[in-house]
């Protein structure tokens, strides 16, 4: 079966950008299906940053999810909610579905493997998870240029308030069939907090 990512329109104002975790508690409670199905990737909700690690929700802003395709009907009652992250609101629109594209590049804002919080060492376990899927293709941990020179960016999500270390990851040199596995399986855990989902990467 395939994977798809659904597509929700949302409108609100204003939530907090550490909201993986609660906007995976409010779908479980409309959709206990998802508590248990760790197929189901959620991504972060996209919007404009605005300091203070709050997020303005725009007219391009989308809850979106990763799943079977046969599960699209789970999902379905999603549509029409009003649901609370954090002390914001959003409400959740019709949905649309959207197949997976190959590409070359993909991209994932945040990796978390346990047990791996240095990059060095972190950057090892992810080429092992690639191989014993059959992937070939070249993983890097990103990039960039900070007042100590050349850093990898590191980011956090916060669940029970722990706070859960991982990594943004790029992996190239993809085939096509390659790069569909990739982002049907992902990579680490913490998939219902958008870890580990690969997109195609727009550089």
């Amino acid at each position: 079966m395939p994977v798809i990512d659904v597509l929700f329109k949302i409108q609100g104002k204003e939530i907090s950008a550490d909201h993986a975790y609660h906007l995976y508690s409010s779908l479980s409670k409309i959709v206990p299906d998802i508590h248990g199905d760790e197929s189901i990737g959620i991504y972060n909700i996209n919007g404009a940053y605005e300091g203070e690690r709050k997020l303005k929700i725009t007219d391009k802003s989308t809850l979106k999810l990763r799943l079977n395709s046969d599960d699209l009907i789970k999902v379905l009652p999603i549509a029409g909610k009003k649901i609370q992250l954090d002390g914001g609101e959003i409400y959740i629109g019709v949905p649309s579905s959207r197949a997976l594209i190959p590409a070359p590049k993909l991209y994932s804002r945040l990796v978390i493997i346990k047990g791996f919080m240095e990059p060095e060492l972190f950057l090892e376990a992810v080429k092992r998870q690639l191989e014993k899927m059959n992937i070939k293709g070249k993983p890097y941990l990103v990039e960039i240029n900070g007042d100590k020179g050349t850093e990898y960016v590191r980011r956090t999500i916060n669940v029970h308030d722990m706070e859960i270390v991982g990594f943004a990851v790029r992996v190239e040199e993809l085939t096509a069939e390659e790069s569909i596995i990739l982002q049907e399986k992902g990579l680490g855990g913490r998939r219902h907090f958008g870890c580990g989902i690969f997109v195609p990467d727009g550089r």
